[in-house]
């Protein structure tokens, strides 16, 4: 019998596999064809202030072996997502979900997170610094360490649930800039987001996506992913969530040896609706293959 609990900041998850924020709506969705409840948690869609529509469309291409969105933090604003939305979660996931926050300023990221904060349902802030698709916040606020603390400070004093600051990897030094948000007092580190990326279509010439430019994620991204999740775990104490190409129970077992507690799975979950499920169904056998009694023994194992 193995082991696949884990403890995320106090809270106790029976499995670490966690579907990320903009691939797993409000989870009632994926609720309509299995039991969410077999998940460790979920990271619910990006939750901002205001009402947004999001980007231009089309914000999606396809690329080999992964794709590239801008949907530009398309929500219904943080009042929508506590009156119609946590209810109607409610119903079909009885566990704390993570929260997903983004801003295009200090005051966007207090306000949100301040209004959401008493909502029982919220187990974990995940703070997003790292948007590529979305001008004047999102992105900006993480490619710097001072910039990323105080968004972190700022958060951090209006809310009483464990903050994660998830950053970017469209950075020179992402290992400076996750210290600065430990310093500054986050509870943890998500990482990472999309990498930048752009396709253009050879029969009109143009950019394929409306944006120009999009997040790029799935299977190409995944060493990418370790690799930063290896190096930030070299220089901080507070746990990791890592994500990136992630879409099987051996990437999930390769994360946490690089220094994952929990990992997130984002675009598998657009090309197979059953993917998060179908990594925990297969995660014990994978552990009994590489003689994995308990997940925990392994974070950070390949250090």
């Amino acid at each position: 019998m193995v082991n696949t609990k884990v403890n995320l900041s106090g809270i106790e998850l029976s499995n670490p596999v966690i579907p990320a924020s903009g691939t797993f709506g409000f989870g009632y969705e994926f609720a309509e064809i299995y039991d969410i409840n077999c998940l460790g948690t979920f990271s619910f869609k990006g939750t901002t202030k205001d009402a947004r529509f999001g980007n231009p469309t089309p914000r999606i291409a396809e690329c080999p072996n992964g794709m590239i969105n801008s949907v530009g933090l398309q929500n219904p604003g943080v009042e929508a997502v506590k009156s119609t939305e946590l209810p109607k979660l409610k119903e079909v996931f009885h566990k704390p979900v993570m929260a997903n926050v983004s801003g295009f300023s200090i005051e966007d990221y207090t306000y949100t997170c301040q209004a959401l904060d008493s909502e029982e349902q919220i187990g974990w802030f995940e703070v997003n610094i790292s948007c590529p698709n979305v001008h004047g916040g999102g992105m900006s606020f993480g490619t710097s360490p001072e910039s990323a603390a105080e968004v972190t400070k700022a958060v951090k004093s209006v809310t009483t649930k464990p903050v994660f600051i998830k950053l970017s990897p469209n950075v020179t030094d992402i290992v400076s800039i996750a210290k600065a948000c430990e310093d500054a007092g986050a509870d943890g580190i998500s990482l990472i987001n999309t990498l930048l990326g752009m396709r253009i279509d050879l029969k009109t010439k143009k950019c394929v996506i409306a944006n120009k430019m999009g997040g790029f994620s799935g299977p190409a991204i995944f060493p990418v992913a370790l690799r930063m999740v290896y190096q930030v775990y070299e220089a901080v104490k507070i746990p990791i969530i890592g994500m990136g190409g992630v879409s099987s129970a051996e990437d999930v077992i390769e994360m946490m040896l690089a220094g994952a507690t929990a990992v997130q799975v984002g675009a598998a979950n657009l090309v197979e609706p059953f993917a998060c499920k179908n990594i925990i169904d297969n995660l014990p056998a994978v552990m009994e293959k590489y003689g994995i009694k308990d997940l925990n023994e392994i974070i950070g194992g390949a250090h």
